[in-house]
């Protein structure tokens, strides 16, 4: 984004910018807690220590279909509701609504974990594209390549958690449940190819300087 035309579109960068800073902090500290909660308290008292924390900091996230919709960013708004959706039916369908089947359980750990290293990778990226300097080349090359990792993970704890919420989900719900574990697997191979090619595209040097 330019921050250099008219003072409207200035208030806007310094919104996103302030809105992708508190994002960043606000994921950083869900990862703090969860890599000193396991050790300390282990995987099935992760969730009372973080839980309720990470629950609205992820439900914040619902400002970026608004942001969308209203032409603050350039993700499309199909894309963005249906990625910001997912993590919400995790957090509020399935791990809030069955806790005793899926907090304690180390795929909710693992999910958080992955969850929180790949967004404050990805709002750090944003902070430093919205400040018109250029993004570093490590924290382009995390958002790049890190997710080779991090996406199996999730997409697995997710699964997982889902699959085990079905098993004491009430009629219809786990057929719902079901339903959507059904759409995943495609669904995560169509969106995994589409990273591996927007990473091959900017890592080869086009949009390096964040505009993806």
């Amino acid at each position: 984004m330019d921050t250099r035309t008219t003072p409207h579109r200035r208030q806007q960068t310094q919104y996103l910018t302030a809105y992708n800073l508190i994002c960043a902090v606000l994921w950083t500290a869900v990862l703090g807690r969860v890599i000193l909660l396991v050790p300390l308290v282990g995987f099935e008292n992760v969730a009372g220590g973080v839980g309720e924390f990470a629950k609205w900091t992820q439900t914040l996230a619902v400002l970026e279909i608004v942001h969308s919709a209203l032409g603050l960013v350039r993700s499309p708004l199909s894309t963005t509701a249906m990625q910001v959706s997912s993590r919400l039916l995790l957090i509020w369908g399935v791990v809030n609504r069955y806790p005793a089947a899926t907090a304690p359980s180390p795929f909710y750990s693992s999910m958080l974990l992955a969850w929180s290293v790949t967004e404050v990778i990805r709002y750090s990226y944003f902070v430093w594209n919205l400040r018109g300097n250029g993004v570093p080349g490590f924290v382009t090359w995390l958002r790049y390549n890190t997710f080779y990792v991090l996406y199996p993970i999730g997409i697995s704890s997710e699964c997982s958690l889902i699959w085990k919420a079905s098993w004491v989900a009430e009629w219809p719900v786990w057929w719902v449940f079901w339903g959507v574990l059904g759409v995943y697997v495609p669904g995560s191979y169509i969106l995994f190819t589409h990273m591996i090619a927007q990473r091959r595209k900017v890592m080869r040097g086009k949009g390096v300087e964040g505009r993806g």
